[in-house]
């Protein structure tokens, strides 16, 4: 299926690895003009092997200045962004008896800020071209409380409503605000969740990982594509009148509305 995303310029923050990397590469097949930000430049090199043509930019996205730069430094190279892909950042996974202040803080600053910290400056130069489209990709630990993932969890709520707040301040202005969360997720950052899970629990990666497949209908993990699959869709004109939802992946494991 043609998208009509050729040319398009895409920034994909956390685009070096996971879920994130597979959107620049989903995206790239679309023909689309991409740039990735990771804090690793290591990471960022290992990334844009795969991706012929991509520029990628390191940045620590929890410091608003930086954030604000990166921008900057992808405009001043590939012209104005059309679509913000925010994938950067995931909150440890903390057993609630071990959460502190400082705890509390750095998951919002590794969830929360860095992505309102690359949407503030990006949302402006999109009201003043009164188009673009930003994806949030959050979590489905926002929409139910984990005894190892409440800091977090509370930083994907927040991005949730985040997410519906933007999208209706500026559907007038030609923006779309969208969300996905998937639940367990074939990535390394899943891989180091299940330790935190494990040792809550009481038990070795290998059982915490079979009881958490074992709680999804589906009865597997998402891939990494299918995630960055609907992410491409909603991000093309096909989807054009989704704005203000975050849409749950998550194999079915939350019945919620």
């Amino acid at each position: 299926m043609n998208l009509g995303l050729t040319s398009k310029t895409v920034l994909i923050t956390g685009g070096s690895k996971g879920i994130g990397l597979a959107c620049a590469q989903a995206f790239h097949a679309e023909g689309a003009r991409i740039a990735i930000c990771s804090r690793s430049q290591t990471n960022v090199d290992a990334a844009l092997a795969t991706i012929p043509g991509a520029i990628g930019i390191t940045a620590d996205l929890t410091n608003p200045d930086e954030a604000a730069t990166m921008v900057e430094n992808i405009t001043a190279q590939l012209g104005p962004i059309d679509i913000l892909v925010n994938s950067a950042g995931a909150a440890r996974r903390t057993p609630a008896e071990e959460l502190t202040p400082a705890a509390w803080r750095a998951a919002m600053d590794a969830k929360y800020f860095s992505y309102i910290f690359t949407i503030d400056p990006l949302i402006k130069q999109m009201i003043a071209r009164k188009s673009g489209i930003i994806i949030n990709v959050i979590g489905m630990g926002g929409k139910f409380a984990s005894p190892v993932h409440i800091a977090g969890g509370a930083a994907n709520a927040a991005l949730m409503l985040a997410t519906a707040g933007l999208a209706a301040a500026y559907a007038g202005h030609g923006i779309r605000v969208v969300g996905v969360s998937p639940g367990l997720t074939e990535t390394g950052r899943v891989a180091e969740g299940l330790q935190a899970t494990a040792r809550a629990a009481g038990q070795t990666i290998e059982q915490a990982r079979a009881a958490s497949i074992a709680k999804i209908p589906m009865g597997r993990m998402a891939a990494p594509a299918e995630i960055a699959d609907t992410v491409v869709y909603l991000a093309s004109a096909r989807a054009s009148y989704i704005t203000g939802v975050t849409i749950g992946m998550d194999g079915a494991q939350t019945p919620v509305i």
